[in-house]
């Protein structure tokens, strides 16, 4: 039986969570310390049901699949690597960050997370774990999917969500 409409599902555990630090780059010419956060995620996908299994999505795939991404961050300093007031550099085990051409920061290439975002603003991250997930999962597991919707929380009823239409 084919169904019609749509479904959605939303996974937020206790392991969807990482703790890094940050700074963000502001308009005009500020820069804010480096500082940290314990970001708390949770991930809606909506599309129409397997005709099989008759769910979204495996819980257990979207868990997982979760997992791996944070933990890919996870007591990290994310660095964005597509921010024209940032220059950053690695050399041998260190990254090197210069604001506007003045050194900043030197820190152990292995505790860095480098992104291709802009900013790691709240929003950024949360666009940036979305598309990790989606090509965490494959093509293949998301083939069905008409929406990815993406909140990271950087502090207590302070997030940012993101949602991308799919398909």
């Amino acid at each position: 039986m084919r169904t019609h409409g749509a479904f959605r599902i939303r996974v937020s555990k206790v392991y969807t969570v990482f703790a890094a630090a940050h700074f963000i780059t502001f308009a005009g010419h500020r820069c804010e310390t480096l500082h940290g956060h314990n970001y708390r995620t949770g991930v809606t996908l909506e599309g129409a049901l397997d005709e099989e299994g008759w769910y979204v999505l495996d819980f257990s795939l979207v868990k997982g699949g979760m997992r791996r991404v944070c933990d890919e961050i996870d007591h990290k300093v994310l660095l964005p690597l597509e921010n024209s007031k940032l220059g950053i550099a690695t050399h041998d085990a260190s990254v090197a960050v210069d604001y506007l051409g003045k050194p900043r920061y030197v820190f152990p290439a292995e505790e860095c997370a480098l992104l291709a975002i802009p900013n790691t603003t709240v929003e950024m991250l949360a666009r940036y774990l979305a598309k990790r997930l989606l090509t965490e999962l494959g093509t293949a597991n998301t083939a069905h999917l008409t929406a990815i919707e993406m909140e990271v929380e950087e502090s207590f009823g302070q997030s940012a969500i993101y949602r991308e239409l799919l398909g």
